[in-house]
């Protein structure tokens, strides 16, 4: 009954549609409407710039964190933050507020991670930037960065986050199906640097 409680509440936090109320409520757009039509983090970047884009990035983030922290702060040592983290991430990315289309889960699965491990997260975040820095593709960083997590994980012996983070990781993937065929096929849009 506990784990059916948090991970209802874990879902119903992963749902907050974050780039939808922040471009309705501070821009009068529904980026839906515009670019990816995505309603993540990238997406409100390119359509409602830096300030909004880094907004819904940490919310997103703080989504996942809170989720995986939950049966921490009420004390519930029978209830798995990380098991609790994920049902965050399948709420992110297909919330039940936005008719089941939301964003592709990279800030809420990191979010997860810094529930559990922040030395883990740090590192992912510096890699991260690091490829973004180097390639241009914020999928592409997306994707290679939870591929180093794993491994970072299993040289920490981090058991269960290696598991999760495997599994984050390959839902990521499966979520930049589309970005990885224009990877290829040379089309995805590039970041640009000031």
């Amino acid at each position: 009954m506990e784990y059916i409680i948090f991970i209802l509440l874990a879902y119903l936090l992963g749902s907050i549609p974050t780039g939808l109320i922040v471009g309705k409520l501070g821009y009068k757009k529904d980026i839906r409407e515009h670019g990816s039509g995505n309603l993540g983090a990238t997406n409100t970047f390119r359509v409602l710039g830096v300030k909004a884009g880094i907004i819904v990035t940490v919310v997103d983030i703080l989504k996942g964190t809170l989720a995986a922290v939950l049966p921490i702060i009420f004390q519930i040592e029978a209830v798995h933050p990380l098991i609790v983290g994920i049902f965050a991430v399948i709420g992110h990315s297909f919330p039940i507020f936005a008719k089941f289309k939301g964003g592709k889960a990279v800030a809420t699965s990191s979010g997860v991670i810094l529930g559990v491990n922040p030395l883990l997260f740090v590192i992912m975040i510096c890699s991260f930037l690091v490829i973004l820095y180097l390639t241009k593709y914020v999928s592409l960083a997306s994707m290679l960065t939870g591929l180093i997590t794993i491994i970072v994980s299993v040289v920490l012996q981090e058991f269960a986050l290696t598991i999760v983070i495997s599994i984050l990781t390959a839902f990521v993937i499966y979520r930049h199906q589309a970005n990885i065929k224009r990877i290829l096929n040379k089309t995805e849009p590039k970041i640009k640097w000031m």
